[in-house]
């Protein structure tokens, strides 16, 4: 079967179409988009070519009431744990690539795998994203799951990871099925760039195969691993080709096999020691933000993702207009955390403060902090989630989730007079929950944490 995912000559056709659009056109879209049921292709390609500081902020102000309108204000963080860096691939901006003959690959053994996730855990994590590089003989499906099956085990008196996302390279349906019957959460997998020619000349290796990465999705989902995460590499390609590639791809999955993304992440170009390669296409942080708010538009119903590649004043505003989902004080080499060693990182940081600090800052911006990992396990995955996130109701789950989850970080992590000032915000979130059983289930929880019972969602 064929799947025709990306039709390039189609989005430059409409860029093309869209180039001067008018004011009234562009507001006719944003009153459209807030209504939180997605915009065609075209539409897409008009919001990517406004301009005009106004529009700009109605379609940042459109943004920001479509997420709050879904996710509320939790803003939920997660941990990357880098396993492995061996890999045969040779892509031009990671600093894993094979042709590093300087850099000391490490493999952690599933000792050193408990010691990093128990670090974390001691940290206050709960969500970890397993990264690996592609190695058929170093990083065997195996050893994935392996590694998986450890972290799951690791408890400390801090508690335990409960969800496991998982970035591995593109593979069969045989491997798919044993990453789902190892329990992972998300499946996350990026196409780089969808420009087709740049991303042929930036990848050597299996990775080299467009076809088998764009497809890598479709696979996942016929095996039953149906919460997966799209995202964009931005700075390899024109970013607006980029952003209408990108929801061209979610609207296809989601047209033909019923499941759009969970996620989408929208990391940007960082260098890296080994990399010499220089982004022919380097987004600004006025259109970093102008494709996040109209990603958020084009696909309200997604969790979307931004990195501690951007600095701490850059992911401030990008929480405000569409980011729901965050890592945290994020180490990307194997074995990093408790040490550091820049040569051995997949890429440079942008955002290194630890996670008390941006807790801290997170709670001074009157946004909720999250650590829930509720839906995986209470089987609201794949068309479930849909469900719920499209007509706008998951936020129901979210906030209530979302104070347990916090309430549970203030008790056992809560650090120089966050203390208050958490539960102050958690007392000002509990009265915007109108279901009136579902906030005396919510208090009693709340009490509960307090007498020292964990792990307690709906």
């Amino acid at each position: 079967m064929e799947h025709k995912i990306i039709d390039e000559k189609k989005i430059w056709e409409i860029l093309e179409k869209t180039k001067r659009p008018s004011k009234s056109a562009l507001r006719h879209i944003l009153k459209k988009a807030s209504e939180r049921k997605g915009l065609e292709l075209e539409e897409v390609g008009f919001l990517v070519n406004l301009s005009g500081l106004r529009i700009k902020r109605e379609l940042f102000e459109t943004a920001r009431q479509i997420k709050f309108q879904i996710y509320g204000e939790r803003l939920v963080f997660f941990a990357p744990l880098y396993v492995s860096d061996f890999c045969i691939n040779n892509c031009g901006y990671c600093n894993f690539h094979i042709s590093n003959t300087g850099l000391l690959r490490k493999r952690l053994t599933l000792k050193e795998t408990a010691q990093q996730t128990e670090f974390l855990i001691n940290m206050g994590h709960k969500r970890l994203l397993l990264e690996f590089g592609e190695d058929p003989r170093n990083n065997p499906i195996e050893y994935v799951t392996d590694v998986i099956g450890k972290i799951y085990s690791v408890k400390t008196e801090k508690g335990n990871i409960r969800r496991i996302n998982v970035n591995i390279a593109s593979t069969t349906k045989e491997n798919y099925r044993k990453l789902k019957k190892a329990n992972i959460g998300t499946y996350q997998l990026f196409q780089e760039t969808y420009h087709r020619k740049t991303y042929e000349k930036l990848h050597g290796g299996p990775k080299g195969d467009y076809e088998r990465q764009i497809t890598s999705h479709i696979r996942a989902l016929e095996v039953g691993l149906d919460d997966f995460g799209l995202g964009v590499l931005f700075g390899l390609f024109d970013w607006r080709f980029e952003v209408m590639a990108l929801v061209s791809h979610a609207q296809y999955m989601d047209r033909v096999l019923g499941v759009g993304p969970h996620t989408i992440s929208v990391p940007r170009f960082c260098e890296a020691p080994s990399v010499s390669y220089k982004p022919e296409y380097k987004v600004s942080d006025r259109d970093f933000f102008k494709l996040i708010a109209i990603l958020r538009l084009a696909v309200p119903y997604t969790g979307m993702i931004i990195t501690t590649r951007e600095n701490p004043a850059i992911r401030k505003l990008a929480f405000k207009i569409g980011i729901s989902q965050a890592s945290a004080a994020s180490v990307t080499s194997p074995g990093g955390y408790g040490k550091h060693n820049s040569n051995e990182a997949q890429f440079e940081l942008h955002d290194q403060r630890p996670l008390y600090k941006i807790i801290e800052n997170v709670v001074d911006e009157k946004l909720l902090p999250s650590f829930c990992t509720a839906c995986y396990r209470s089987g609201r995955t794949g068309k479930a989630f849909m469900n719920l996130s499209k007509p706008g109701e998951i936020h129901n789950f979210c906030r209530p989730n979302g104070i347990l989850t916090f309430a549970e970080y203030l008790e056992d992590f809560a650090v120089d007079g966050i203390y208050e000032k958490g539960s102050k915000l958690i007392e000002f979130y509990l009265k915007k929950i109108e279901d009136k059983k579902l906030l005396e289930e919510t208090k009693t929880r709340l009490s509960r944490i307090k007498e020292g019972y964990r792990d307690l969602y709906f």
